[in-house]
């Protein structure tokens, strides 16, 4: 007999968090805002309580964490190179493994880092906010 304990509310939280940090500080610098409206569409990395479900257990959740994680830091990394690439496919295919929809390849966002100049989203945080 095997026991497995199931992921917790604070990881599912952490989770989310990241996801939404994709969403909101990541793929504004690589996508329009069209492209993300897209990917939400799609249900790229879909948080829904379906999708907790079938992560499931303490690890799984751990190794969903840390698959975001080392994408985000690959992504936020001021070059990107060639050198990242065979973590960054890992950690995909870690996460579509999981269920969690990422079908991207590390080639499309070294293009787009190239192509994309920093325009305005509204993806993005605010950087500031008036109160009325």
């Amino acid at each position: 007999m095997k026991v497995v304990i199931a992921s917790t509310p604070s990881q599912e939280q952490e989770i989310c968090d990241l996801v939404n940090y994709l969403y909101t500080g990541i793929f504004p610098l690589y996508f329009t805002d069209d492209e993300i409206l897209q990917f939400e569409q799609l249900k790229v990395l879909d948080t829904s309580k379906k999708q907790f479900d079938e992560i499931g257990t303490l690890k799984d959740a751990f190794q969903v964490m840390a698959s975001i994680q080392a994408v985000i830091s690959i992504l936020e990394s001021s070059n990107i190179n060639d050198q990242y690439e065979e973590i960054f496919n890992r950690n995909a295919a870690t996460l579509n493994h999981y269920g969690m929809f990422f079908p991207f390849e590390f080639e499309q966002f070294e293009t787009a880092k190239n192509l994309k100049q920093m325009m305005l989203s509204i993806y993005t945080k605010a950087d500031n906010e008036l109160l009325v």
